[in-house]
């Protein structure tokens, strides 16, 4: 019985001895592992702005391209890309040996043309009017002569010495003579016909076009910078060839610059003239140009993948860092409001289309329905449900879910 009673009082010891260890084990998980650690953020007053970002590229409002107008040898460069140019400063030269040959052909074209329109209008060249005379005398000598044989026939057929045979013969010869008479006075008075004279003034035009078009030639041979600006791209070296139509030299004025942005379809609704709009070269980091939207899509276009609306950005203040031909970030505030409450864009979740946070409570969450206005990147505009300065969680240490009433530790 003793032995018995002995055992019994072992197992009631370890039992409570178990108990102990529950008891304190949960006690000290409670009151040191039990709080989920947290980052939270406070509800603020401020102001608030929607932005969308998108990809585009700078381009002059004014470009000036400068091409070879023939085949031919870069004589000289005067300049090099990044050089800023006064209006009027020779750039390049360009071999025009060729050039000047066409010049001197093109100028002896319009010579010729013009003297063939002179002669049309005039009814000849001078030899030809002295011909002209000649051969109208000569005619009216023969028309004379045939008049006066015919006459002194005549005479003879009444008396007999002449057959009536040899009559009509002489008025033959003087209708003849007559004919060859008038022809040759038509002849000097209007030797061209009106489609003569088209033909000649049309050819002295053509001349006179080549004739432009070849001095054309020499004026681009010489390359002269139209305003004052910066080179931004030379394309061909001293003694190089180049075909005609090679982009030699493109210039600009860098201060007067636009971007030509790209917008997603979704997007293109939020767009509107005037808008502000921040410009980022990652060439240039740290550096930020500004403009507004003087142009909204007004179709879609394909992209690659994408199905976008192209958006001219007029770059306001430039100056003249932010290189033609770039690629850059165009980021458009859209809307912008000034004393918004808001939180963080990852303290707000949804579940069956119903916003809600997590409001911290002394050291527990609480489930706190709200009702959100404007949403940006990073903030969300708080309307009801909060006030400024409760603190909300963003998130959990370990990304163990959130949960209404659970002990938490706000960490920084």
């Amino acid at each position: 019985m003793a032995e018995a009673s002995k055992q019994s009082n072992r197992l009631w010891l370890w039992l409570g001895t178990a108990v102990l260890l529950v008891v304190v084990f949960y006690s000290v998980r409670t009151f040191t592992r039990g709080k989920l650690e947290i980052h939270a953020a406070k509800a603020v007053v401020g102001p608030l702005s929607n932005t969308i970002s998108t990809n585009g590229r700078v381009e002059p409002i004014t470009n000036y391209e400068f091409h070879s107008p023939i085949a031919t040898t870069v004589k000289a460069i005067y300049v090099q890309a990044g050089d800023k140019v006064q209006a009027g400063k020779l750039l390049m030269v360009l071999d025009d040996t060729d050039a000047r040959a066409r010049l001197a052909s093109a100028q002896s074209g319009v010579k010729a043309a013009q003297a063939n329109l002179d002669a049309v209008l005039n009814n000849g060249t001078q030899e030809q009017r002295l011909a002209g005379a000649a051969d109208e005398t000569r005619a009216k000598l023969e028309r004379d002569q045939a008049q006066d044989s015919l006459n002194a026939l005549i005479k003879l057929q009444s008396t007999g010495a002449a057959s009536a045979a040899e009559v009509a013969s002489a008025r033959q010869r003087l209708a003849s003579a007559d004919a060859s008479l008038k022809a040759a006075q038509s002849s000097m008075q209007s030797r061209y016909s009106s489609a003569d004279i088209a033909r000649a003034k049309a050819g002295l035009a053509d001349a006179e076009a080549a004739l432009a078009a070849a001095n054309e030639v020499i004026r681009k041979t010489e390359i002269h910078a139209p305003v004052a600006g910066t080179v931004y791209s030379v394309d061909v070296s001293p003694m190089e060839f180049v075909d005609q139509g090679k982009t030699l030299l493109e210039m600009a004025n860098l201060d007067e610059e636009r971007v030509r942005a790209y917008f997603d379809e979704p997007e293109i609704g939020q767009l509107a003239v005037g808008q502000p709009v921040s410009i980022k070269w990652d060439a240039r980091q740290g550096l930020r140009w500004h403009g507004v939207i003087e142009r909204v899509p007004v179709t879609v276009i394909a992209v690659g993948t994408r199905t976008v609306g192209e958006t001219i950005v007029r770059i306001t203040g430039g100056d003249g860092q932010l290189l033609p031909q770039t690629n850059v970030t165009v980021t458009v505030t859209t809307s912008s409001t000034q004393h918004v409450l808001s939180v963080p864009r990852e303290a707000l979740f949804t579940e069956n289309a119903q916003p809600y946070v997590y409001k911290l409570d002394g050291d527990k969450l609480l489930r706190t329905p709200v009702e959100t206005g404007t949403i940006n990147l990073t903030q969300v505009a708080i309307v009801s449900g909060l006030k400024a300065g409760d603190t909300v969680a963003t998130g959990t240490i370990t990304g163990q879910p959130l949960q209404s009433g659970i002990p938490v530790k706000v960490v920084e």
